[in-house]
């Protein structure tokens, strides 16, 4: 009895007051739209990206339902609907933890569907406007979920329709309040035109990507949490020594089987083969195995193979080889990999990392794998730290990772690596004392191409416009050479058994495919006791800065010579034709990237000598602006003089650019007014005066109504000036009559002389 009582005095059992109920049958309806675009934008955000269920749009119509049930009962108690409400909430939230416990990992989706089981839940008890409200934010934070987890622009079109019925949304929620009631929308209150709407969607869009275009880019992954999928089971011998590229396996004999020996260009008998000629997959990069086979032929069909979210673009490195087979590359301690375990309870791998000296920054990368890989992970040189959906992860002796299973399409990991500032002067200053483990491993060069690869290479050296007298400058020189006096080849006819790949390249086709030219580049520099190897990953691919991902194809994969610095570490040289000779690396924070880039954009249709002018002042702007931050700095270095004379000088140059801004405004109001008609421009000063004394004209008021306004607030004799000019305006305006010019030029005089007792005191 007393739960009884009890329940019957709780505000449960109170009625509903009527003004909390909402009655807009529209606003229902449109508030149900944005909960359906938040749910779908959650599906078609996730998909591909990270698992979601499709079983989510089953959340629509049972919302509906909901809604509808809610629109008739909604002036009732609903006290039992309530208990099931709370009971079914409490159900989720139990699947929520069990879920999050089994499945460890990136938690958004689980926190949106959470997030969606309640909205269907809540959404058969909406008597209130309140509630209503709780559904637009719930619609709102779907969609915020959706663009965190979104690396593509299919849902910018969900985004754009959600901006659309938001806005009449807001406006039936502002006029509900008001207690206007529906009526007011269909009786012409805040009633937006199809025009209007558009038009305020479309002002809502530029203002956004003019914002979004000059918003600092600052560098992201403040916190520790890295999006990672679910732990993957994995076999339990996993040693690490083992890459899984099904698309290159030798389908013949080592020793080149299915080699036309009479036809001297070879005939394809293979395709994917790590020996011999053949034909490199369609979609698998030959480079991503345990031996490189550069006498393969052909090209891949582009694909999508990852996105990456990155604080800095980079050479995404897969694979680095060390010793060269005279027509390719292998790894000669591939026996030699370390496994690595993490704790169970955190997707954290700790990487070992070769101390060096120098500067680095550490940089945050997240892939997500679109279609699939082999068990190599690509990461900016040299990963520290691995977020990987496995518990255990293997590195080489180059520094490769290596994964138990394939990366599957839709598996994210993140990685933290610590990359070096490409400091030109500590490079050329590193010397040339190597330790035994670098010279036995990366200098290795077959015999009989040694000498005559070493006279080319000097060669080359020589014709250097000053001496080169540090490794630095002659692997820039070198690769530079490359790019400008070979050619890419696609038509290279197949190596025989007894041809060398850089033998060739140097002395006889004179260029060849793209990853010959880093093949050449390594062996030249080992010719001259310079430690280089080969290294294959992934350019940084098409940058998206509406995601803000890196769009990376099979066909961005290639290979690049990495040299040797002592104390410094390794560094990338790209000698391809139309590469950067610096592959994509670490540099300063740009804040205002999106600007350069879209600049890059724009100056490519612009003539030259527009470009270089604008070039120019872009310089000469930073360059001051640059001066003024180097000056003030060096005040605040004085103490208290120097920050007082900082103050000063800051007060100073505020005060001058407000003197030029009223300047501007009052040379760009004469010239506007300059370009009026006379009778116009009359009127107008009258309306700017009138406006500086405290009597403007309001928008909805049209020139009659105001000028009779102005005799309840002005002198007399001035209200009969203004009315003069008014009149004489709607007649020149609508009626097209020519008026009197000196009168109305006289008027105006006397409504300037008449200025409000007070403005005079005020003068004396």
């Amino acid at each position: 009895m007393v739960a009884f009582r009890w329940l019957a005095s709780s505000p449960l059992a109170r009625p509903i007051s009527p003004d909390e109920i909402e009655d807009s049958l529209l606003l229902r309806v449109l508030v149900q739209g944005l909960v359906t675009l938040g749910i779908c934008s959650v599906v078609v955000a996730a998909a591909g990206v990270t698992a979601a269920s499709w079983l989510n749009l089953l959340a629509i119509p049972l919302s509906a339902v909901g809604a509808a049930f809610s629109w008739q009962r909604r002036r009732d108690r609903n006290i039992a609907i309530k208990f099931f409400i709370a009971i079914g909430m409490l159900m989720a939230m139990a699947a929520f933890f069990a879920r999050l416990i089994a499945e460890p990992g990136d938690t958004r989706i689980v926190l949106a569907e959470l997030l969606v089981q309640l909205q269907v839940l809540h959404s058969f008890d909406l008597p209130r406007r309140k509630d209503l409200g709780y559904s637009m934010m719930i619609g709102l934070i779907l969609l915020g979920v959706a663009a965190t987890i979104s690396q593509t622009l299919a849902f910018a079109p969900l985004l754009l329709m959600f901006l659309a019925m938001a806005i009449p949304v807001l406006g039936l929620d502002y006029q509900s309040r008001l207690g206007l009631g529906s009526s007011g929308w269909a009786g012409g209150r805040l009633r937006p035109t199809l025009r209007r709407l558009v038009g305020l969607v479309a002002l809502i869009v530029g203002l956004g990507l003019l914002i979004f275009l000059f918003l600092p880019r600052l560098p992201g992954y403040q916190i520790q949490n890295f999006p990672v999928s679910s732990v993957i089971d994995t076999p339990g011998d996993f040693s690490g020594e083992d890459i899984l590229n099904p698309a290159y396996r030798n389908k013949g004999s080592d020793d080149g089987e299915g080699f036309d020996q009479g036809g001297g260009a070879g005939a394809i008998q293979g395709q994917g083969k790590t020996t011999g000629p053949g034909v490199v997959d369609m979609i698998s990069y030959y480079g991503f195995n345990q031996r490189m086979n550069q006498n393969l032929r052909g090209t891949m069909t582009p694909q999508v193979v990852m996105r990456v979210r990155s604080q800095a673009p980079g050479f995404w490195r897969v694979l680095a080889f060390d010793t060269y087979t005279g027509q390719g590359w292998d790894i000669s301690r591939n026996d030699e990999t370390q496994t690595l375990q993490r704790s169970r309870f955190s997707a954290q791998t700790f990487l070992p990392v070769n101390p060096h000296l120098g500067r680095y920054r550490d940089v945050v990368q997240t892939y997500t794998l679109v279609s699939e890989l082999p068990n190599l992970i690509p990461a900016m040189y040299q990963a520290k730290e691995l977020y990987f959906p496995t518990r255990e992860v293997a590195i080489d002796a180059e520094g490769s990772l290596r994964s138990p299973v394939i990366l599957q399409e839709g598996m994210t990991y993140s990685a933290v690596s610590r990359v070096p500032y490409r400091d030109r002067t500590q490079l050329r200053a590193a010397g040339t004392l190597y330790a035994p483990g670098i010279r036995s491993h990366y200098l290795q060069v077959p015999q009989e191409i040694l000498e005559p690869v070493r006279a080319k290479t000097q060669e080359l050296l020589a014709t250097a416009p000053t001496p080169l007298t540090d490794n630095y400058e002659k692997a820039l020189y070198l690769t530079q050479t490359l790019k400008q006096r070979y050619t890419i080849q696609p038509e290279l006819p197949f190596f025989t058994p007894d041809q060398d790949l850089v033998e060739s390249f140097l002395f006889s086709t004179e260029g060849g495919y793209p990853d010959h030219f880093a093949t050449v580049l390594t062996i030249m520099l080992r010719s001259i006791d310079i430690p280089a190897r080969l290294v294959a990953g992934f350019g940084e691919g098409d940058f998206n800065p509406f995601t803000g991902f890196y769009v990376v194809r099979n066909t961005d994969a290639y290979a690049i010579a990495e040299v040797y610095f002592p104390q410094y570490g390794w560094f990338g040289f790209d000698p391809i034709p139309g590469h950067e000779i610096i592959p994509p690396s670490l540099k300063e924070y740009e804040a205002f990237s999106l600007v350069r880039r879209f600049w890059s954009w724009i100056a490519g249709w612009l003539p030259s000598p527009l470009v270089g002018l604008i070039d120019g002042l872009i310089t000469l702007l930073g360059d001051g602006l640059a001066y003024l931050i180097r000056t003030f700095t060096a005040l605040l270095n004085l103490g208290w003089i120097g920050i007082m004379l900082g103050i000063a000088i800051a007060t100073l140059l505020g005060f001058l650019a407000w003197l030029a801004f009223l300047g501007l405004r009052r040379g760009w109001r004469y010239r506007r007014l300059r370009q009026l008609d006379p009778t116009e421009r009359l009127y107008q000063q009258m309306l700017t005066w009138f406006a500086q004394q405290g009597h403007g004209k309001t928008p909805f008021e049209t020139p009659i109504e105001y000028g009779q306004r102005l005799y309840q607030q002005t002198k007399a004799q001035t209200a009969q000036a203004a009315n003069e000019i008014t009149h004489a305006y709607v007649r020149w305006r609508y009626g097209g009559e020519p008026q009197n010019l000196p009168y109305l030029s006289e008027k105006l005089r006397t409504i300037r002389q008449n200025r409000p007792q007070r403005q005079r005191l005020a003068r004396r």
